[in-house]
């Protein structure tokens, strides 16, 4: 194994201490209101790797590689502008900047070189970026990587809340699993004009998910 790819491990764990566990994306109030069984579960999960992940912050993570790459700081803030501004609820936002600041600070601490300068604060996937391109690591594998990330911070977060068992968790990460290479193919096929979530149901329930009286998670 390269060590590139031994970066990916380490940036794609859930112990990164970026805070992503602290979130679930709305995911606490659907199942709080009821909105989801095991069957709606898996489609929520699904709909939110197609529709979101796939559709807004690979496309963008792939944008911030290519303006590191061309050493173009116009390009990489205009797109950590882009995907800060398609957050739609105060909640995402939030979590977006405050994880994506969390890894930003990491980077300072771990690499040597200094991370290029932001007009405001990171979202997650322009900070994974930026630690894909200093650690050399390959385009393909951090996008799979980033996704898969995604997808068991939203597992784990569902095994807390549904309860989920062990096994049954294990099983529907599994299945889902199966969806990320997808993800990641239609992840380069989306224009500039056509990056942006179509995800009515998560802007709802993290909408009210600031509301609600009590709570584990902060989204």
């Amino acid at each position: 194994m390269t060590h590139s790819q031994l970066h990916l491990l380490h940036l794609s764990s859930p112990a990164l201490p970026v805070g992503a566990y602290a979130y679930s994306q709305g995911l606490e109030y659907a199942i709080e209101a009821g909105w989801l069984d095991d069957e709606e579960l898996s489609n929520w999960l699904s709909d939110g790797l197609m529709l979101g992940i796939a559709q807004l912050d690979l496309p963008v993570l792939l944008r911030a590689l290519d303006a590191l790459k061309a050493a173009n700081l116009t390009a990489l803030n205009l797109w950590n502008d882009r995907i800060l501004a398609s957050r739609e609820t105060a909640e995402l936002l939030l979590e977006d900047q405050q994880i994506g600041a969390a890894l930003w600070r990491l980077l300072e601490t771990l690499d040597t070189r200094t991370p290029p300068a932001l007009t405001q604060r990171p979202a997650y996937a322009v900070a994974f970026a930026i630690a894909v391109h200093q650690w050399e690591i390959d385009e393909d594998a951090a996008v799979q990587g980033y996704a898969y990330s995604w997808l068991e911070n939203q597992v784990t977060a569902a095994t807390k809340l549904v309860p989920l068992g062990q096994t049954a968790a294990q099983r529907l990460l599994l299945q889902l699993m199966k969806l990320i290479p997808e993800a990641c193919t239609h992840a380069k096929t989306v224009a500039d004009d056509e990056l942006g979530l179509s995800l009515p149901g998560l802007a709802m329930a993290s909408c009210r998910h600031e509301r609600q009286h009590t709570r584990l998670f902060r989204s």
